[in-house]
């Protein structure tokens, strides 16, 4: 075997450990949430005084988890004036008091494998309603996100977790509205995964092709 040869043949190993190490690191490996972890999630929510219909609605969100990654649809429209909430600076605006919040939001969504995949300004009012034309307002929204979460457990972690109460004020008081649902991909080009996928085989290929055969 020429050097050429194996610089390419190590080249490739590497990408594949530097892929399959990232893959282990943004997929699951713990499975559905356990009966125990469920209890305990429970517990927390009972502490900070939950409502019992949330604890409930709460429970079926756990008891029903495949282990799977899923995305959070978020609509928000940010409050003309913020509400007074102890502890909120009064003098902010809105979209400062957002960015608070996100402030707190992006670390910890980042060191669970989670992260913002789609984000943006509204640019009109909604052009399409079927069932909420009653409801005050609803034709009116500031901005649009997804979120994807490695799994439940992930995003019970964060938004239980004791420093999350404080932080989650400055969201609190930024909303005048909102609307947040879990959804399951079923078609997602942006999984991280198949990106970094075809990152890593176009870069190795380049390398592999002008640089390593040709020095070797």
């Amino acid at each position: 075997m020429d050097t050429g040869t194996k610089r390419s043949a190590v080249l490739w190993f590497a990408s594949a450990l530097v892929y399959a190490a990232f893959c282990w690191w943004y997929t699951n490996t713990g499975g559905p949430l356990s009966d125990d972890e469920i209890e305990g999630f429970l517990d927390a929510v009972r502490s900070n005084g939950g409502a019992p219909e949330r604890i409930a609605n709460l429970r079926r969100f756990m008891e029903e988890d495949d282990g799977g990654q899923f995305l959070m649809v978020n609509v928000i429209d940010l409050a003309a004036t913020p509400k007074a909430v102890p502890g909120v600076p009064a003098d902010e605006s809105a979209s400062a008091l957002m960015a608070r919040y996100m402030d707190h939001m992006i670390p910890e969504l980042l060191s669970r494998a989670c992260h913002p995949a789609l984000a943006g300004d509204a640019i009109f009012e909604a052009m399409d309603m079927a069932g909420v034309e009653d409801l005050p307002t609803a034709e009116r929204w500031t901005a649009f996100g997804l979120v994807r979460y490695r799994s439940r457990r992930d995003l019970l972690e964060i938004g239980l977790a004791p420093a999350f109460s404080g932080e989650h004020e400055f969201k609190v008081a930024a909303l005048a509205k909102t609307i947040a649902y879990p959804v399951e991909p079923t078609l997602y080009f942006s999984d991280l995964r198949l990106l970094l996928l075809f990152a890593l085989v176009a870069v190795a290929a380049l390398v592999d092709r002008f640089l390593l055969r040709r020095s070797g």
